[in-house]
């Protein structure tokens, strides 16, 4: 035992090591992921500084204007309607956005892989009925049924999650069983079965870590649009309501001030545009990282930067 622990210490740091060489191999990445680690740590203790800043209203400075560093640094992005700092509650607003995010994608790639899995492996009824549960969603435009749905329920971040990830199902659970279908026909699957493997064994063990990639790369890309869902919900006016706070609330708030104070919808739709752009561009490098055939790429990349 005292020898594997430093053997799997220099594996675990050989991997991140790659992974770090990997990703300053495409310098869009690397971006890409300096925004996103500045989102979530906005996200994570934006709410703990600058909480009160972003809820306190000052009413000489409503609709500041951005750069006017009279009224204090918080107020490098101009103030809202009511004299509040944009950047104070942009930073703030990161947190619910995110949370909604991250939510709704972990429920429905829990959800929609763990019933793809039973789906690919089954060779009964689940086997048939399962996917047209999928198509049953999928049969509903998705920002449609999120509309209809927190229409009558009240729009708290609880409900929009849930409704989020109801939508997302589908992408996952189809996904998931169709990578199942192919892969339990491999030589190694039926090597594991010959053995004398459990079929936990062989789902958990053999299946999902050749799976597994394939879905967080999806997942990033997902991030992206349920962030935009959300906007979009709260946009509409359904999404969350006053006193909460998200980017897309932002904007909707700064809606009849666009012809006189443009930067109280400018800034949250850019720090909205930032995200999704960051995350998408993320989830390329990921799906190349992820694979072997197409990682060589990013090598030759590396040695060449290096």
């Amino acid at each position: 035992m005292v020898q594997t622990t430093p053997l799997r210490e220099a594996r675990s740091k050989g991997r991140l090591a790659t992974t770090w060489s990997l990703l300053c191999a495409d310098k869009f990445a690397l971006a890409a992921a300096i925004i996103l680690t500045i989102v979530v740590l906005c996200a994570v203790f934006g709410p703990m500084f600058l909480g009160e800043q972003a809820s306190h209203q000052n009413l000489r400075g409503r609709n500041a204007p951005p750069f006017d560093l009279a009224k204090g640094w918080l107020y490098v992005l101009g103030g809202d309607q009511l004299g509040r700092p944009l950047l104070a509650r942009i930073v703030v607003a990161a947190q619910n956005t995110m949370a909604i995010a991250t939510g709704a994608v972990l429920a429905s790639m829990t959800i929609g892989g763990t019933l793809g899995l039973i789906a690919g492996n089954s060779r009964g009824r689940a086997g048939q009925i399962i996917p047209r549960l999928a198509d049953v969603i999928m049969s509903f435009p998705s920002l449609l049924l999120a509309v209809i749905v927190l229409y009558m329920l009240e729009p708290s971040v609880k409900n929009i999650i849930i409704v989020l990830a109801i939508t997302r199902i589908p992408v996952y659970l189809r996904t998931t069983r169709a990578e199942i279908l192919e892969i339990r026909e491999r030589m190694f699957v039926q090597a594991a079965k010959v053995m004398g493997a459990s079929e936990f064994r062989i789902v958990f063990r053999h299946m999902l870590p050749v799976i597994l990639p394939t879905l967080i790369t999806i997942a990033t890309l997902d991030f992206a649009f349920v962030m935009l869902a959300e906007s979009s919900l709260s946009f509409l006016g359904i999404g969350i309501q006053p006193p909460e706070i998200t980017w897309g609330l932002m904007v909707s708030q700064g809606r009849p001030y666009l012809t006189t104070a443009w930067w109280l919808s400018f800034w949250p739709g850019l720090a909205i545009i930032l995200a999704t752009l960051s995350l998408n561009l993320l989830s390329n490098w990921m799906r190349v990282a992820l694979d072997p055939q197409q990682r060589w790429r990013l090598e030759i990349g590396g040695r060449k930067n290096g």
